[in-house]
């Protein structure tokens, strides 16, 4: 491979064969999807869905401080995991402001933790973190690719092809030893993107790619590509970099990630003190902006009242059930749900109105379900 060709998945060439368009971005090559965007989106939300999520990028913290050492960088509480838990939150800088956000897995041996981040870019922070620590990381990613699989019926599917039983497994929990799915020894865990019930599938040997997946497939599940992803996601108010943010630019509390921020516990992690001071009364909030137009609004379009901007939307989409809405961080005295507001589009203002975030399962009952 070339130094700057991006990185194909373990998953690349089954789904190319069987139809799947790829898509570069952070250095890797997407699933893109299968031509059928609005089926995918259907199987996401009313049945079953599977998607290669391998890019996603997955650290090993291994010595004695590994936990200590993640939890330098992370705003949840990582030292508080049990054995098979995991926890969402977001990566620091010593300002408080994000880097990235990710989750933080306890992997059942107390010199072992795993760290999931969207960026690539961490070493240099991470070596930082640790450097004064028994610990040291390394970047697993291309030797733990990983499938997604989500929607309603995703438990009975798993179930199906599972050595073990799933019945008590938990909302973010996973099995802290490898499984059998399908013949082929996985790490699973109930997790998952997009808003519903999921479960996440990682490999312990990317050459076993193929039979998961065509054994995923073949128990009548849909594929799907991140064309249909990005739609769910943003009904579902989740937050990806370069996209909603910027490292460096936004705290947590930007995002509503309050219940992710924990200097209460007094954990040390970095920006702890900073983050103590804006958790009293945060600047920005974190909605849902609805509105209607002929064509999208573009990421990061201005979001104003009264002819001043008050915020940017960040994610936009054309969603089936709630028609074109976005992701917006604005200022606080204007996140009230009702708020009569504008947005940018091809040119000229548009009334934009603000609802709930999430938008869709508000209450996010159908992830644990």
């Amino acid at each position: 491979m070339h130094e700057n060709e991006a990185i194909r998945t373990a998953f690349h060439e089954v789904t190319a064969a069987q139809g799947g368009s790829h898509v570069e971005d952070g250095g890797w090559m997407w699933l893109e999807g299968f031509g059928d965007a609005a089926k995918e989106y259907a199987a996401i939300r009313d049945d079953v869905a599977v998607w290669d999520v391998s890019p996603l990028n997955k650290w090993e913290f291994r010595g004695p401080d590994a936990l200590k050492g993640a939890q330098r960088a992370f705003s949840n509480d990582a030292l508080g995991l049990e054995v098979g838990q995991v926890r969402y939150g977001a990566f620091l800088d010593a300002d408080g402001f994000m880097v990235d956000d990710g989750t933080v897995f306890n992997t059942a041996r107390e010199d072992h933790c795993w760290v999931m981040t969207n960026g690539r870019d961490h070493d240099a922070r991470f070596g930082e973190l640790l450097s004064d620590l028994d610990a040291e990381f390394e970047w697993i990613t291309p030797s733990m690719p990983h499938l997604g699989v989500i929607g309603p019926r995703s438990r009975d599917v798993v179930q199906k092809l599972a050595d073990v039983d799933l019945g008590s497994l938990r909302y973010f929990r996973f099995l802290p030893r490898p499984v059998q799915v399908a013949g082929v020894d996985v790490h699973l865990s109930r997790t998952g993107y997009g808003g519903e019930l999921g479960y996440e599938l990682f490999l312990l040997d990317p050459a076993d790619a193929e039979t998961l997946w065509n054994a995923v497939v073949g128990a009548g599940v849909t594929p799907i590509g991140t064309d249909a992803i990005e739609v769910a996601r943003v009904e579902a108010g989740l937050i990806v970099t370069d996209y909603d943010y910027e490292p460096h630019q936004r705290t947590p509390y930007d995002f509503n990630l309050d219940r992710m921020v924990r200097p209460d516990l007094g954990l040390g992690f970095a920006g702890e003190d900073a983050l103590r001071a804006v958790a009293a009364a945060p600047p920005h909030r974190f909605v849902t902006l609805r509105y209607e137009a002929d064509e999208l609004v573009e990421y990061g379009a201005a979001v104003t009242k009264d002819g001043e901007e008050v915020g940017v939307l960040t994610s936009p989409t054309d969603s089936p059930r709630f028609g074109k809405i976005g992701l917006a961080v604005i200022a606080s005295e204007q996140a009230r749900v009702g708020n009569v507001l504008g947005v940018a589009v091809g040119g000229e203002i548009v009334s934009a109105t603000v609802d709930v975030l999430p938008i869709y399962d508000t209450e996010k009952l159908r992830p644990r379900s």
